[in-house]
């Protein structure tokens, strides 16, 4: 089928659909938010067909497809020719790194530092040394 003709049908649909969505407004009424809304219609039907013409297609080739390959039998066993190959490494084996000390929860509390378990602020101990405390 020749895409051109295709395309003119399709026009001519959407010009039914939005010259028949504005009849049904009547003529001497019809605003420019009509025209938008009878053509968004319009086009909104359209695709939704082809969309469901284009997944039947696609649902046929596939359907063709697989009713046409023969079913398979168990495939063969593999035959190996000899024992598998060794191959050394040329990396050095990685060094895991020194594991951190585990610090016990008990040692910060459980709400923070700063806190205390009756949710009241706990005053920091400060440096020994002379300077500016906010």
């Amino acid at each position: 089928m020749r895409i051109w003709l295709l395309a003119y049908g399709v026009l001519y649909v959407v010009i039914e659909m939005v010259g028949r969505s504005l009849e049904t407004i009547g003529w001497p009424q019809i605003t420019a938010l009509d025209v938008a809304t009878a053509v968004t219609d319009a086009f909104l039907t359209v695709s939704v067909c082809l969309a469901l013409l284009l997944a039947g297609q696609l649902g046929l080739r596939r359907w063709s497809r697989v009713r046409s390959v023969p079913p398979r039998g168990p495939a063969p066993p593999r035959v190996l020719a000899g024992p598998p190959l060794g191959v050394r490494s040329w990396r050095a084996p990685l060094a895991l790194p020194p594991a951190a000390p585990v610090r016990s929860p008990y040692s910060v509390g459980a709400y923070g530092p700063g806190w205390s378990r009756r949710g009241r602020r706990v005053a920091p101990a400060f440096p020994e040394e002379p300077g500016r405390l906010l």
